[in-house]
């Protein structure tokens, strides 16, 4: 099988290409903006710069290639540029989804698409996969928008919701909220976190379980990949903080309101996920499991010298 990842320089990426590497069979072909970054892990794969914003360059690589999955990840995600910069959300998280979907129908190739649950308007989560989106910024509203291009896609489609991905990759150009308290809190610095939004965070390796699985399986429809444990994220920064034995009184709990960010966020979010767990045998781990797997990820980088970016 042949299998494209787009996006594949970044967190998701890198580790969709370490767990794909481990499956047989499979030519794996990565795509992303610019020079190929290091992934870290087994197995082999070919690296293409794509811009998947140029509707000509994504339509003649897709016929080139012909993939039989295209698991796309490229996206613009950082939600309070998209609010100040909604042509170029929308150039990225709808137009390009447009182009890739109408560069693969020929091929009739599986299309697994990343999505968010920013689409909800956080008043009555933890989310199924059939509640209905109500998305309250320009990010969730472009995310939205692309999901209804998958619905119309004429080939089989899924799509892979998610929520507040942490993890470790080599030459990472974003950090995320485990990287940001632990670096933080290790720097003395006080730290505002929200005591009013609900999340189910997700380690990068389980998304890319998830996302492996659908693939493999060749699942359908919408499929909600997350974490199991449902906290706020001001838990979440103090169970950071407490496992790395930092100070828990450099936390500040504040409200999403007197934090007064740019774009409007859901409230109580974050997913349940028995779908995943029966259709994909999805089992995540719990946050200071994962946390465990990034300080081990941390001694390897070291060791090896690679560039770490927090």
């Amino acid at each position: 099988m042949k299998v494209l990842i787009t996006g594949a320089n970044g967190l998701l990426g890198q580790k969709l290409l370490h767990r794909l590497g481990q499956e047989s069979g499979l030519q794996i072909m990565a795509t992303g903006r610019g020079e190929q970054r290091l992934a870290m892990g087994p197995g082999s794969y070919a690296y293409r710069s794509l811009d998947v914003t140029n509707r000509e360059a994504v339509r003649d690589f897709m016929a080139e290639y012909r993939p039989d999955c295209v698991i796309h990840t490229a996206a613009m995600t950082q939600v309070d540029d998209c609010e100040k910069d909604p042509n170029a959300c929308r150039l990225n998280n709808v137009d390009a989804v447009r182009f890739v979907a109408e560069a693969c129908e020929p091929w009739g190739t599986h299309l697994v698409h990343l999505s968010t649950d920013f689409v909800f308007d956080g008043q009555s989560g933890p989310y199924l996969e059939e509640d209905e989106p109500n998305p309250l910024s320009i990010y969730g509203q472009s995310k939205a928008d692309a999901e209804q291009i998958l619905r119309q896609y004429a080939g089989p489609w899924s799509i892979v919701r998610t929520v507040l991905v942490y993890g470790l990759a080599a030459d990472m150009s974003r950090s995320n909220i485990v990287l940001w308290v632990k670096k933080s809190l290790e720097e003395g610095r006080v730290i505002r976190i929200v005591s009013d939004q609900f999340r189910t965070p997700t380690l990068a390796e389980d998304l890319a379980e998830g996302c492996c699985q659908v693939a493999l399986r060749k699942a359908t429809g919408i499929y909600n990949i997350s974490g199991g444990e449902y906290m706020s994220v001001l838990e979440m920064a103090r169970r950071i903080a407490r496992y790395f034995q930092l100070n828990e009184k450099l936390i500040e709990p504040t409200t999403t309101m007197a934090l007064g960010q740019p774009a409007a966020r859901p409230l109580l979010s974050g997913f349940l996920i028995d779908k995943a767990r029966r259709d994909l045998e999805y089992s995540p781990h719990t946050l200071e499991e994962g946390i465990a797997m990034i300080l081990e990820q941390f001694g390897v980088q070291s060791k090896n010298n690679e560039p770490i970016s927090t």
